[in-house]
């Protein structure tokens, strides 16, 4: 991700009186966004991304040319609008604002039916806050499996997109101020590329930008029931790789980070929206998506860190994690908030002294299961899972952070025969808060004032603002079949959170691959 660079500078001046000393004055040079200097940034991170430049560098506007205005007046335009009231309260896709669930075959991630293009086509897309760029197959060269019978969970056949077919497609350049990969380029006026590699399985996406209109909805409030036909960028996705033909996200993946190529970054910048969205997760399966929800009066807050002096990604500070009352004395570490990870991880050594409170206190034998990536497992009574020790993380703004359910259950055909403590050690000095922290919680990423709120929410509860689909029913148009249909028989049907399939092998081997998957690909996220 990239921190660009618009007229950025700043001149901050402190005066310290009362006979501390003589003022001291602090100073930075400004930077115009279209000088050498910023072209020389520019060009630098492109080549520690791995990239070259081919070309000359590629284009860049040349100093008081016609382009060299058209980019500063576009610029200018956005940031009045920004200072303008939104035209919406909240936005939502036009097939609805429920995210699905989709067990084993779908990697345990959350994902929902959105609408592009026109006429519109439907995609079931993944939802990363890990990640930026919003794409789906497309001129397919090697994708994953689009066919419903490829899949136990699927209802109906997945999407390929098709540029030439939808009216409202339009190419884009490699002369975009978007098209990282436009130092690459021969010549500016060809079609952007663009290759996120994860550096997990060699996992990867690749093909060409795109803008297209994104189909939404208002939400309830908002006196127009008008849809709202957005312009966003679009990765074309001709080539995946790795995770990306093995189940994670074949249909595409929605990326909800902060960088300009975002969908939740075009809508804001375009007046549309606040700068902000929010997840809600239900133990139920059930959950929702709002553009531009900024949560509710009264829910508990802490700001979004820097990483590597840049705001690149969700990042919050924590300084204790308290397993009932036993607190780790000042672990102070970092974690990321990651809807695209359906666990948690904790650094190695703070997961040991945590996952060893948890198994002093837990009331459960300690047992091991063939395949789960998790290590510290327990059978299950005749009575189920017992209670457990509450599990909580303090955040560095004193607010707690209490985790819903923190275990995995496994069932087989007789019911719950175990449960896993369902975190995961992982190397560096960040953890992750994934989907099954966030379950019990409406969470709201305020990109606006940089920081995550969070409430207690069934997801029901945000019926006032937005339907789970434009009908106003639980049924869909788009609808899957149900989590009971999606489990094996006579297994217990629960959300990715708490639950797994009927005990197999099979099932076993993809959460194990999919959990070693996910942190690699934390760590390309960083990186």
């Amino acid at each position: 991700m990239e921190i660009r660079l618009p007229l950025l500078g700043f001149l901050l001046v402190l005066c310290v009186e009362g006979g501390l000393g003589a003022p001291i004055v602090y100073s930075a040079r400004l930077v115009h966004r279209f000088s050498d200097e910023a072209r020389a940034h520019r060009d630098a991170r492109i080549l520690r991304n791995g990239a070259g430049l081919s070309g000359g560098g590629g284009f860049w506007p040349q100093r008081r040319s016609l382009e060299y205005y058209r980019r500063l007046l576009s610029s200018d335009v956005q940031r009045q609008t920004l200072k303008l009231n939104p035209q919406f309260q909240f936005l939502y896709p036009a097939a609805g604002s429920a995210t699905l669930p989709l067990g084993n075959d779908f990697g345990w991630l959350h994902y929902m039916w959105i609408d592009i293009g026109t006429p519109k086509v439907s995609f079931l897309v993944a939802l990363d806050a890990g990640s930026d760029l919003f794409w789906v197959p497309c001129d397919c060269v090697q994708c994953a499996p689009l066919s419903s019978s490829y899949y136990s969970s699927l209802d109906r056949d997945l999407s390929e997109y098709n540029p030439s077919g939808s009216s409202t497609s339009k190419t884009i350049s490699c002369s975009h101020q978007l098209c990282d990969l436009g130092p690459n380029c021969p010549n500016p006026k060809q079609q952007c590329p663009y290759t996120i590699n994860y550096y997990s399985d060699d996992t990867s996406t690749s093909g060409f930008l795109v803008e297209d209109i994104l189909h939404l909805l208002p939400g309830h409030s908002d006196v127009s029931n008008k849809s709202v036909k957005a312009p966003v960028v679009i990765g074309c996705g001709s080539k995946q790789t790795g995770g990306y033909l093995s189940g994670v996200a074949p249909d595409g993946l929605l990326g909800l980070g902060l960088g300009e190529i975002s969908v939740g970054s075009f809508l804001a910048k375009a007046g549309y929206i606040r700068n902000s969205f929010s997840l809600c997760f239900n133990e139920d399966d059930s959950g929702r998506l709002l553009f531009g929800d900024q949560g509710i009066a009264g829910q508990q807050t802490t700001p979004f860190f820097p990483l590597h002096g840049k705001n690149l990604t969700y990042i919050v500070g924590v300084d204790a994690c308290c397993i009932e009352s036993s607190c780790l004395e000042n672990p102070e570490f970092q974690m990321l908030v990651d809807s695209g990870s359906s666990f948690s991880f904790l650094p190695a050594q703070i997961f040991e002294k945590v996952a060893n409170e948890f198994d002093r206190q837990v009331n459960a034998s300690k047992s091991s299961f063939e395949g789960y990536p998790w290590k510290y497992c327990y059978k299950s009574s005749s009575d189920g899972v017992p209670k457990l020790p509450s599990f909580t993380l303090k955040f560095a703004t004193s607010k707690s952070f209490v985790v819903k359910n923190p275990v995995f259950v496994i069932y087989g055909t007789q019911g719950a025969v175990g449960f896993c403590l369902a975190v995961q050690a992982m190397d560096g000095d960040i953890g992750t808060i994934g989907q099954n922290f966030m379950t019990g919680y409406q969470i709201v990423f305020d990109r606006e004032n940089f920081k995550l709120g969070w409430s207690e929410s069934n997801c029901k509860d945000l019926n006032d603002r937005a339907p789970l689909n434009p009908s106003g029913n639980n049924s869909s148009s788009n609808s899957l079949p149900t989590t009971q249909q999606q489990s094996a028989p006579n297994s217990r049907a629960v959300s990715p959170a708490v639950a797994g399939r009927t005990t197999s092998k099979s099932s076993a081997k993809c959460l194990s691959c999919l959990a070693k998957l996910f942190s690699l690909m934390l760590i390309a996220h960083l990186s």
